[in-house]
């Protein structure tokens, strides 16, 4: 490296001068851990040599200026061993364990060596794949059994499907997935389960499992219109508020508007929310347009639709919704969709688990989400 030349591409553009450097610095690195690990610089001989290089291979490192691409040293008798990467990532370990154990079961085949070669790995037996998944799943269940310490105000609740593998069948499992905002304004994953759907009783069973571990202080349940969750919700939290996402309610009111009126509609649903004359108005004009079907979801939700005024003003953005767990999901999908089908449920929780895990971590040390009064 010419420090000249990175000082100069430093003060053109900061940022790739910066990756420059980051990339330079890293493969000098794994060349110093190349020459202790082979006993040997190359083409040097000697007797306490190793092993013997054999040539590189491109290796993507994501970094705060963008990705990187690294040089990795290999080896012909062993493996090359870097601090760089260190061990691949719980949520890489989990995915490559997914896909392969979907390989070993035969329900897929695509990607996978793709996938695997890319993180670094030539070849994973069923017994790695094992002792992979024992791992994985210690440090999941250890994760949604953990103590819940923090009173929690405000819950936030959803759930997305999966396709799993059963015998000769394909079936769809729900994974439902709880979040909440503490009393000291940081957001955390509380808990996920998979379930065969997301009726009363497994949203009651998850509910409780909650509680036992600790969880107290909710004021406000915030949710799609799902009857299964209002239900339990209503038996488990006594006291507490239930809050209808005015985004479900939206799309569910407009599946019953023709779409060259759903403009309109949308734009009387953003002014009438946060008043219930105003809702119920805009349920009465939907009537006399011959739209009951309509009027009768925003009736039927009404009850729902304005517990969250009653929380302080600068949180009530936050509690109309439940984009904070839609968030959630759609990082679960994204990251799962090179699975396709999983080949259990076991699969499917480890992955989803270990994902939910560093959405977790990146929360409760990341900004406060809320300001709560109290502070």
């Amino acid at each position: 490296m010419d420090p000249l030349a990175l000082i100069e591409d430093y003060l053109s553009d900061q940022e790739n001068g910066m990756k420059t450097l980051i990339t330079g610095f890293l493969n000098q690195v794994m060349l110093a851990e190349a020459l202790q690990q082979a006993g040997a610089a190359q083409y040097e001989r000697t007797d306490a040599r190793k092993a013997h290089r054999n040539g590189y291979k491109d290796r993507s490192l994501k970094t705060r200026y963008g990705e990187t691409i690294l040089r990795k040293p290999q080896f012909r008798e062993l493996p090359f061993e870097t601090q760089v990467f260190g061990p691949y990532a719980r949520v890489e370990k989990a995915l490559v364990n997914a896909i392969v154990e979907s390989y070993l079961q035969g329900v897929s085949t695509r990607k996978i060596q793709e996938i695997v070669s890319h993180l670094g790995i030539d070849q994973l037996s069923p017994a790695s794949v094992s002792r992979m998944a024992k791992n994985l799943d210690d440090q999941v269940q250890a994760f949604l059994l953990r103590p819940i310490e923090q009173a929690i105000p405000y819950l936030f609740v959803d759930a997305s499907y999966y396709k799993i593998r059963d015998g000769a069948r394909y079936v769809t499992k729900a994974v439902l997935v709880v979040a909440g905002v503490r009393d000291d304004g940081y957001r955390e994953i509380l808990g996920a389960r998979v379930t065969d759907c997301e009726n009363e009783e497994f949203w009651s069973g998850l509910f409780e499992n909650l509680k036992t571990r600790g969880l107290t202080g909710v004021q406000l349940v915030v949710s799609d219109g799902h009857i299964g969750i209002q239900k339990a919700a209503e038996a488990a939290f006594l006291g507490a508020s239930w809050q209808m996402c005015q985004v479900h309610c939206t799309r569910a009111v407009l599946r019953n508007i023709p779409r060259k009126h759903q403009k309109e509609v949308v734009e009387g649903l953003k002014e009438a929310y946060g008043s219930e004359q105003r809702l119920q108005d805009l349920a009465d004009d939907l009537n006399a347009g011959g739209y009951r079907k309509a009027a009768n979801t925003i009736e039927r939700f009404l009850p729902g639709l304005m517990s969250y005024t009653a929380f302080p003003k600068p949180h009530r953005k936050r509690l109309r919704t439940t984009n904070m767990v839609e968030r959630v999901n759609r990082e679960l999908k994204r990251r799962t969709k090179v699975v396709g089908v999983f080949p259990n449920e076991e699969s499917l929780l480890r992955l989803v688990g270990s994902i939910l895990m560093d959405i977790n971590e990146e929360w409760v040390t990341g900004r406060r989400y809320l300001t709560m009064e109290k502070e």
